[in-house]
């Protein structure tokens, strides 16, 4: 009996080890190559999309350097590969890169494929976009019957369109393309009557527009599409760097940390701000992640807050003058809720 007692507990210690070894892999992987590896979108205004000397901005590039910023304690140690849809999840799966931020929908069907979703980073929905001159006096999308659809392969998109169509008992013709950049061209040259995506997508798409006012987005949400951050499932530890990092930003956001002030706030009185901000005396918040306790600093002087993210590549700062809506906090009436770091 004391020998199976004995070879039990020998066997729960090496599951133990084994569990902590591979949770570990990511972020040590990480360190060793100096960088981190984040998958982003090939090209979309607002929230991923180079400039002419190759510098990449947006929406979810802030969160890869909020992530590489908590990691090495700067926002440059990042790379940045740009996927199509149909490719994100297999590069993620196949290790080329260490987190993928592409505006990527949380569903059942990829959480079962072996990915984990770190948390909503942006709440959108699908809608649909038309040339108000081409097709005049159509305001809703129930009356697109018999129209043709531009839309991405392999996205829940398609999906989407599908079901739409058929609840409503409407015919549709669907004009897919694998890339975006297809997509784009195919809907400024006239070949398709309407483009569907997501809805912040087509306000980013629409800038690029040969006419953009005489395109406009229909009312109609057709589906939740909650979008952030995936990691491969099995690394607890990396899941957990990139949700707090979320959780992070959120959170400097609702005490009011920014960019300008977060480092005078980290000499200050306040016993929350303090802990969050990793001057707690006696804290460990950070070194349990894997990380320094001035994780959140270094977050925020990179990249601010999410408000200030939001605002810069999103909001009223940017040419898509996206409102907040329900990404606002949930204080003010959003769904943004920070879990509490503590």
């Amino acid at each position: 009996m004391k020998n199976l007692v004995l070879k039990g507990a020998l066997a729960a210690s090496a599951f133990v080890l084994l569990a902590n070894a591979a949770s570990a892999a990511t972020l040590d992987d990480v360190k060793k190559k100096g960088f981190l590896q984040c998958g982003v979108n090939t090209g979309l205004p607002g929230f991923a999309s180079p400039n002419d000397k190759g510098e990449w901005s947006g929406f979810d590039v802030d969160y890869c350097r909020a992530v590489a910023a908590a990691v090495f304690g700067d926002p440059t140690k990042v790379k940045y590969t740009p996927l199509s849809a149909k490719d994100r999840l297999p590069a993620l799966q196949s290790g080329e890169i260490d987190v993928l931020i592409r505006n990527t929908t949380w569903t059942l069907s990829r959480d079962e494929q072996g990915f984990d979703f770190t948390g909503v980073n942006y709440y959108d929905g699908q809608g649909f976009m038309i040339n108000s001159k081409k097709l005049s006096g159509i305001n809703s999308a129930l009356q697109l019957s018999g129209a043709s659809v531009c839309v991405q392969a392999g996205t829940t998109t398609e999906l989407n369109l599908a079901d739409y169509f058929k609840a409503n008992k409407m015919e549709y013709n669907p004009v897919v393309f694998e890339k975006v950049e297809e997509v784009n061209a195919a809907y400024d040259s006239g070949r398709c009557d309407a483009y569907t995506t997501d809805q912040s997508g087509l306000y980013a798409y629409r800038l690029a527009l040969t006419a953009p006012d005489d395109h406009i987005v229909l009312p109609e949400i057709i589906s939740k599409e909650p979008l952030g951050p995936v990691v491969r499932q099995g690394d607890a530890q990396w899941a957990d760097i990139i949700r707090w990092t979320h959780y992070a930003l959120l959170t400097a956001e609702e005490l009011g940390i920014t960019k300008a002030n977060v480092e005078e706030l980290a000499k200050g009185d306040s016993p929350e701000v303090k802990r969050v901000l990793g001057q707690e005396a006696g804290t460990k918040l950070g070194t349990d992640l894997g990380l320094t306790n001035d994780w959140v600093v270094n977050i925020v002087k990179a990249v601010g807050n999410y408000g200030e993210i939001f605002e810069k590549n999103l909001g009223s700062g940017s040419p898509l003058k996206i409102a907040r809506g329900i990404n606002a906090q949930w204080s003010k009436g959003g769904l943004q809720y920070a879990m509490p770091i503590r």
